[in-house]
């Protein structure tokens, strides 16, 4: 495809978490050259990168598409807000930052029941650990050596203590890693937050692939 006077291999339509790795990934050939379009702006406000941010950047309607809900006749006819990112790392940029994968049986049943083999959690573990910086270091479960920093839940709040500990006392459980070998009971989320900063997918992925000459944003 031809823009002006420059032609591209691919065009990416939207830079949010998917097109922000899709550019990284495809820029690592010198040969291939990349357009990653975005409707909103570069991800320069500095409450994007503050993690106690995340509110004043859910209500800047500048970097987020404000989306709404149908009315649900269940909720008195309410509309429930979807915030999604319009800006450069998309709703990563803009999200709560907790990391959760989801548990491996659902991943597996996905699998089975659509006929996705290569989609079960045991294909899909090893591109989690790719992907990862976590502060737990290399496991079987996680990764050291990634572009995604994710850290550890560890407020000093007496508060969050107490509810983790009412998981065994309930019955619910507890677990020490939500994303681990253990992940069903009360745990304390990880988050996607590097050095006490935002990690989005434009942190991690676009702002590296940026310096390559074959990337045009």
């Amino acid at each position: 495809m031809a823009s002006g006077t420059a032609e591209y291999d691919y065009v990416i339509a939207g830079a949010g978490s998917a097109g922000c790795v899709m550019a990284n990934r495809l820029t690592e050939d010198p040969d291939i050259r990349v357009l990653i379009l975005e409707a909103g702006p570069r991800d320069l406000n500095p409450f994007i990168h503050m993690p106690a941010g995340v509110y004043k950047v859910w209500k800047d309607r500048r970097i987020n598409w404000n989306y709404a809900s149908a009315p649900q006749a269940e909720l008195a006819a309410r509309a429930i807000p979807v915030p999604r990112g319009r800006v450069l790392g998309g709703s990563s940029s803009i999200n709560s930052m907790v990391y959760l994968r989801g548990h491996p049986l659902d991943y597996d049943r996905w699998a089975a029941d659509f006929g996705l083999s290569s989609w079960d959690y045991a294909h899909c573990l090893p591109y989690f650990r790719k992907s990862e910086r976590n502060e737990r270091g290399a496991d079987p479960w996680h990764g050291d050596s990634g572009p995604l920093g994710v850290s550890i839940g560890r407020s000093p709040n007496l508060l969050y203590d107490a509810f983790v500990e009412a998981g065994p006392q309930s019955g619910f459980g507890r677990s020490d890693d939500l994303n681990g070998y253990n992940p069903e009971g009360l745990a304390r989320l990880d988050s996607t937050k590097w050095n006490g900063r935002r990690c989005s997918a434009a942190v991690a992925y676009l702002h590296p692939a940026a310096r390559r000459p074959n990337l045009t944003i």
